[in-house]
């Protein structure tokens, strides 16, 4: 039986490229009320929902189990104002799984920041002395 590899937590750190021997890093996410929100993971599994049409695959994409992945999207759905992700139960051709339009939206948000976020620290760490 083949193990599940986990994706290191190294893949949510924000770098600012090197100066010297030095960088900035940092991390982005939401917090809710209830808890994380939206970080890199829930939005990328936001992201593979979009392109794959299914939790499931989503959730092999990333080599992530389907429990862990549907408990993620329960999560943002409950705490978003409305839900982000819809599903529909399969029949002949199967179940699937869509962002609606506010989880399109909040997922574009979130990127965009994201990326503000990733500049401010590779331009703020040129200016920094050490």
């Amino acid at each position: 039986m083949r193990k599940k590899q986990r994706v290191s937590r190294a893949f949510y750190i924000i770098k600012s490229g090197k100066k010297g021997d030095y960088e900035f890093r940092g991390k982005f996410w939401i917090e809710g009320k209830d808890g994380t929100f939206l970080g890199v993971g829930r939005a990328t599994l936001l992201q593979k929902i979009k392109e794959y049409g299914s939790i499931s695959k989503a959730a092999k994409a990333m080599n992530m189990s389907y429990k862990r992945a549907w408990e993620l999207v329960e999560s943002i759905n409950k705490q978003a104002k409305e839900p982000l992700v819809i599903t529909h139960i399969g029949g002949k051709g199967g179940g699937g799984a869509k962002l609606t339009p506010e989880g399109e939206r909040i997922l574009k948000q979130f990127w965009e920041v994201y990326h503000k976020f990733e500049e401010f620290l590779k331009e703020e760490i040129k200016h920094f002395k050490f």
